[in-house]
């Protein structure tokens, strides 16, 4: 199975797959590279095994979409975080307009994640260096995480706990956080350069995945920080993305400047797999949770691409 959609004239930043249905894919997008222009969130229906691509939704916005995430309780709603420092939740079955906006960042929000163990908050990671919880019925922020000195490019819940989050930054360092204090419970130096992206493995309480500037990605027990359990080398320039299977406890898919989507086993360090079909930067990666072969990529080349990696037919 290969199946592409053309997102024309705007530039792929993430997707995710739906928790509640398997064919139902959401891509968060931005014009002009995301540098300055309107944004454009997308729904889409990839039906299987035709390897056919439909547009259900799409939703426009004034400023460059970063990211997106669904929600864990209502299936027709999701989360975006914008160029504008804004946070917009809509619902598939209403208009055109966002059921909420919420405004409180500084700068530009590039990460929402929805907490998948309490199902009732999500986070924002912000370029003005601050972390944010929220709840959809709430109309302001519940809390601010403060503690990074630079861009936090990423934040994201423990699928193991209720209330334990990491976040990555471009001030090096991943930090683990528990909502019920303010500061960081923990700070990891994880790499020599900026961590665009973390991920929590599904299977290991313990284990966080990060990606950097640096090229490399770093395998990491939260109980042993002084050093990497593996540090996987292979692409050429900056991991933008770092996604963890749902299905495996050794899969990790990441995507890059490099224009390629790879998939690593982290017990070995072997790299098993490398999709180079892209012909720009590679931003989003995400596992259907349902059809567990199914990869979706997204890039700056203006496509998506839904397929079945080699490795895990």
């Amino acid at each position: 199975m290969f199946a592409t959609h053309r997102t024309t004239g705007y530039n792929g930043y993430a997707l995710q797959w739906s928790p509640f249905f398997e064919h139902k894919l959401a891509v968060a997008t931005a014009s002009n590279f995301g540098l300055v222009g309107n944004g454009r969130l997308h729904i889409l229906n990839v039906s299987a095994p035709e390897a056919q691509i439909g547009v259900e939704r799409v939703f426009d916005t004034q400023d460059g979409l970063f990211d997106v995430c669904w929600s864990e309780v209502n299936e027709n709603q999701l989360v975006t975080a914008s160029g504008d420092g804004s946070i917009k939740l809509w619902d598939t079955t209403l208009a055109d307009f966002p059921i909420q906006n919420w405004h409180e960042h500084q700068r530009e929000v590039f990460s929402v994640n929805w907490n998948l163990v309490r199902k009732d908050s999500f986070l924002s990671a912000s370029w003005d260096n601050t972390i944010k919880l929220w709840s959809q019925n709430s109309p302001s922020s519940l809390q601010t995480f403060k503690g990074h000195s630079h861009c936090v490019y990423s934040a994201m819940w423990s699928p193991h706990s209720p209330t334990l989050f990491a976040s990555c930054s471009g001030d090096h360092t991943v930090k683990l956080w528990d909502t019920n204090s303010p500061a960081p419970v923990q700070t990891i130096l994880a790499h020599g350069n900026e961590v665009l992206s973390l991920d929590w493995n599904k299977y290991q309480d313990h284990t966080v995945v990060t990606g950097s500037v640096d090229h490399t990605i770093k395998v990491w027990d939260l109980r042993r920080p002084d050093r990497e359990l593996n540090c996987l080398r292979g692409h050429e320039y900056a991991v933008r993305k770092v996604k963890c299977s749902p299905h495996s406890g050794s899969l990790v898919a990441s995507t890059s400047y490099d224009m390629t989507m790879r998939i690593w086993d982290i017990t070995t360090g072997d790299m098993i797999e490398i999709h180079d079909a892209h012909t720009e930067f590679v931003l989003g990666v995400d596992f259907n949770l349902y059809r567990d072969r199914e990869i979706a990529t997204c890039a700056w080349d203006e496509s998506v691409h839904v397929f079945q990696p080699r490795c895990l037919m």
